[in-house]
């Protein structure tokens, strides 16, 4: 509003003016809140006029406000986004490779451009993709300079790889010196930038350096340092950066070259140079919690100490397998269990990470259960599964509580997978291996009662916690489990030259005990007034009938039969005696749990 409006307002104070200025203030506040709502990315619904102002002013029309907009607005731009800039951009450069291939394919069948000439044009194209990458990460498009420096770093290292392999027009040493330094170059960028993208991208073209360059020849020596060499420089990196998944990167490609190797060049005679090179990488990985640790990151607390152990005990297994130093396993095992007592005690007093010592105290258990001698048997291979299991099983349980879910929910998995190799192994290895013919006193037996005690402390440590899931199904296949290995054993007692009575006879014991364990369940189930226990004895009641009137029926003899006939309905009338009179106030229960 102008001065010469301000004055002629105040001096002319006519009702009608009056009203007329007023609205157009008004009009004016409306559209710049308009504006301003705009601009914020949502719109306003107008109050309506005061009644006082109704007959004065005419009133102005609201616009209605969509449902959720921000949200909406949001929701379809994050779709757009994700679609222009991830898959658009992934199939970009797919394309770019395809394409560059092709033509460089066409080039080279029409023969316009030599073997050099192929070389230069790849490290040209190569090394101004990469410094054309950063013109778009100035600009504030850091992902598609990513993608650039992905595509410009591959040209680099397929050119360098031609250039040996296929046109031998370099010698390897200054072919592998060039792959370094496009490789220290990702490096330097990635450290700069603080990008873990482009450590990965390092770190993959270092990795495979070795790969392309390979002649088929033995170099043992030059393969493990130059592992050892890239993984510490990983390590060292973890200082200044906290970027852990590189570590499990770095240790999964070092554990496929040493297969790699093994699997082709490894003999006797190399055990204490490749056992060296082995113990380096090993201890490696094995010390970086003692330089970078954090309790809720996973990676670090949890999955790199396992993997780091499992590296360096399959790998010893193998050296010492493999040449004849058989004797030395069990040795070896408890070496790793003093080893890993020693890092948790150091862990305690230097960096403490209660995760990180609960689990190296958990793998010292597991080394020195399978310390046993390991060539008597596979069966110290299921007890230190089971061992495992308990261990990281309790960890999550007792020692994690403060910890985030996440990382519970991670050690508590490894724990149940643990558990599970170690019951298929007690279930299972007897079928095929048994070191003693007596009848529960052998070996499988043992490796049965450790996998049923392992169950039984899981179903312990989940009730006092109040949880019911995994003890549900941790009780059905302790009880599965016990069922199985009661009739293996009573079998053992069946002769070498068996007659069909001694057969029959055991099958009616097998019976009998069938019969006595549902009633157990019941039993149990009755007083801790649990229905679930209650039903898995019904079903092995049921499970029972069905043995006897299919089977035993038409096996056993007449006395046998009699007995077993008896004893089953005497069992059934007591049972259904008891849900009758609900002594024990089984209705009632029901309906508390309820």
């Amino acid at each position: 509003m102008t001065l010469t409006g301000y004055n002629s307002l105040h001096m002319d104070g006519s009702p009608e003016n009056l009203a007329e200025q007023l609205l157009l203030l008004r009009k004016r506040v409306e559209a710049l809140e308009e504006e301003v709502a705009t601009l914020r990315g949502r719109r306003v619904i107008q109050p309506p006029p005061p009644r006082a102002q109704a007959a004065s002013t005419p009133p102005v029309p609201a616009i209605p406000a969509p449902a959720n907009p921000r949200f909406a607005v949001e929701e379809r731009q994050n779709l757009e986004s994700r679609l222009g800039s991830q898959v658009f951009n992934r199939i970009g450069v797919l394309a770019l490779l395809i394409g560059a291939a092709w033509a460089l394919k066409l080039a080279i069948d029409n023969q316009w451009i030599g073997p050099a000439g192929r070389i230069l044009v790849g490290l040209i194209a190569g090394a101004g993709l990469v410094l054309w990458s950063e013109r778009f990460r100035s600009k504030g498009f850091p992902a598609f300079s990513y993608s650039l420096k992905a595509v410009g770093t591959g040209v680099l290292y397929l050119s360098l790889w031609a250039s040996l392999q296929l046109y031998h027009l370099l010698p390897v040493g200054v072919v592998f010196t060039a792959m370094l330094a496009v490789t220290a170059w990702n490096a330097w960028m990635a450290w700069a930038q603080d990008a873990e993208l482009l450590a990965a991208y390092a770190l993959a073209g270092g990795f495979a350096t070795p790969g392309l360059l390979s002649t088929g020849q033995n170099h043992v020596v030059f393969l493990f340092s130059y592992l050892i060499l890239l993984s510490s420089s990983v390590v060292v990196l973890l200082v200044f950066k906290v970027w852990p998944r590189l570590l499990l990167g770095a240790l999964a490609i070092s554990s496929i070259y040493t297969i790699a190797w093994y699997a082709r060049f490894f003999t006797a005679d190399q055990f204490g140079l490749v056992s060296f090179f082995a113990l380096v990488l090993f201890l490696l990985f094995a010390l970086v919690p003692f330089i970078q640790s954090s309790e809720e990151n996973a990676v670090l607390s949890v999955w790199l100490p396992l993997a780091a152990s499992a590296y360096g005990s399959l790998t010893f297994y193998s050296l010492l397998q493999d040449s004849g130093r058989h004797a030395w396993l069990s040795w070896g095992a408890v070496a790793f269990a003093a080893l890993y007592l020693l890092l948790m005690q150091l862990q305690i007093r230097l960096r403490p990470n209660a995760v990180t010592e609960a689990i190296h105290l958990s793998l010292a258990i597991v080394f020195l259960t399978i310390a046993i001698p390991l060539k008597a048997s596979g069966r110290w291979i299921t007890i230190g599964w089971l061992a495992e299991g308990v261990a990281l099983y309790w960890i999550a349980a007792q020692k994690m509580k403060h910890q985030p879910v996440r990382l519970q929910s991670s050690v508590r998995w490894l724990s149940l997978g643990a558990l599970v190799l170690g019951y298929v192994g007690a279930i299972t290895l007897p079928w095929w291996t048994r070191s003693g013919p007596t009848p529960f006193a052998n070996a499988g037996f043992v490796a049965e009662v450790c996998a049923m005690a392992a169950l039984a402390v899981v179903i312990w440590i989940d009730l006092k916690r109040g949880q019911m899931q995994i003890p549900a199904i941790a009780s059905v296949a302790l009880n599965l489990l016990l069922l199985v290995t009661v009739r293996r054993e009573i079998f053992a007692f069946l002769p070498v030259r068996a007659t069909l009575d001694d057969s029959i006879a055991l099958e009616f014991t097998f019976s009998a005990f069938m019969m006595l364990h549902g009633a157990a369940l019941l039993a149990v189930g009755f007083w801790k007034r649990t229905a679930f226990v209650r039903w898995q004895g019904l079903v092995l009641l049921v499970a029972t009938i069905g043995k006897v009137f299919l089977y035993d029926m038409r096996s056993l003899s007449q006395g046998y039969r009699v007995l077993s006939f008896i004893g089953l309905g005497a069992l059934l009338m007591a049972v259904s005696f008891v849900y009758q009179k609900d002594w024990l106030g089984l209705k009632a229960a029901s309906r508390s749990e309820e």
